[in-house]
């Protein structure tokens, strides 16, 4: 039995019917630019993070650094993050002159408070919570933490589209959120897209303006801005998969509800907490001998990813912030034990059932 890891190709011929008349509608209105599918998709993404504003953009990585240049981080101002998300958390915010800071996570894989209240210093800005693998972050205390020493909340949200936190949902708590649609994510493109979310108006006003040139008008420009438009192909895709991201959603939620029932206990699996509500765009285990294990897997026909195996603190990109190993050591504990399985939309019960038997016989234990 084959066990993709993702399965775009499969997503796109059950769909192809509403992909296609999706882009037919965009080509034949002649309206590529923005435009109102851009606009109808805002307004619905907004409803969805229960937020007043939603701004479109090209793609993830840009939403976080128009997001820091409205919220005025810039030469010298440090951002806290986590260690252990994808570049884009920390290369965004050197992008914008501003110094990444890193706390280490919790064993949630997602910041702990603690750790972030430490690395706080008259030169912090912002916290950058990162809701990895679908999880939100404990925002409650970070978010304490932010309102005690006059800090902004910069929700990267990227993994976490449709995530609740104690019945609040991912991109409404902070000053401003990111999203990603990268065609991996669960509401996703046919291509990169991203949009943020905020229910700061000068904020939007704002992100409207960077994202378009700095223009009110095509020959009126107030400020230097950027070429981040959302595409309206993208955003007609999005429009229809917004129909279907409960399903989505729902199937994931089932896929990790098998995990959960047929792995054998001793397997460290995410975290189910009272008052969260995972969407599981990743479900990732932790494991001894973790790359035996993927070996054997790939040997099965199961595809798997690591995410990730190197954190930001050690790469060389980040070697003048002055890090090294040990700093943290969750985080680097996690790195060599982490491992995702299949979760996505596409896989039937089988699948998921034979993954779990799979990882249950490498370990030698019983199946469930």
């Amino acid at each position: 039995m084959k066990v993709p890891y993702v399965d775009l190709p499969g997503q796109y011929a059950a769909q192809k019917e509403h992909i296609l008349e999706a882009i037919d509608r965009v080509l034949s209105s002649g309206q590529y630019i923005l435009s109102n599918e851009v606009e109808k998709f805002e307004t619905r993404f907004a409803e969805l993070c229960q937020a007043k504003h939603a701004i479109g953009v090209a793609n993830g990585t840009d939403s976080l650094i128009l997001a820091m240049k409205v919220m005025g981080i810039g030469q010298g101002d440090e951002v806290i993050t986590a260690p252990n998300s994808w570049i884009s958390s920390a290369s965004s915010i050197a992008l914008c002159g501003a110094i990444p800071v890193f706390a280490d996570v919790g064993e949630d894989q997602n910041l702990d408070p603690k750790s972030v209240e430490r690395v706080i210093t008259k030169r912090t800005k912002a916290i950058m919570p990162v809701h990895l693998t679908g999880r939100i972050a404990p925002m409650n205390p970070l978010m304490e933490l932010a309102k005690s020493n006059r800090l902004l909340i910069l929700e990267d949200a990227a993994q976490a589209v449709g995530s609740k936190y104690h019945d609040k949902m991912a991109g409404s708590m902070g000053d401003i959120s990111s999203f990603s649609l990268h065609p991996l994510k669960n509401l996703n493109g046919c291509g990169d897209a991203g949009i943020l979310t905020t229910n700061n108006d000068e904020f939007a006003n704002q992100l409207k303006l960077l994202r378009n040139h700095g223009q009110i008008s095509r020959n009126i420009i107030t400020t230097w801005g950027f070429n981040s438009r959302l595409d309206a192909i993208q955003a007609a895709v999005l429009n229809y998969r917004l129909t279907i991201l409960d399903q989505i959603i729902e199937k994931r939620r089932a896929n990790a509800a098998l995990y959960y029932q047929h792995l054998h206990s001793a397997i460290k699996t995410p975290p189910s907490t009272k008052g969260y509500f995972d969407t599981y765009h990743l479900f990732v285990i932790q494991v001894e001998k973790r790359n035996e294990l993927k070996d054997f897997l790939k040997k099965h026909q199961i595809s798997t990813a690591i995410h990730y195996p190197t954190p930001l603190h050690l790469q060389a990109a980040c070697a003048y912030l002055g890090y090294k190993e040990g700093d943290f050591p969750e985080t680097e504990k996690q790195s060599k034990q982490i491992l995702s399985i299949p979760v996505h939309h596409m896989l039937s019960d089988e699948q998921i059932i034979f993954v779990a038997q799979k990882i249950n016989e490498f370990y030698g234990w019983p199946c469930h």
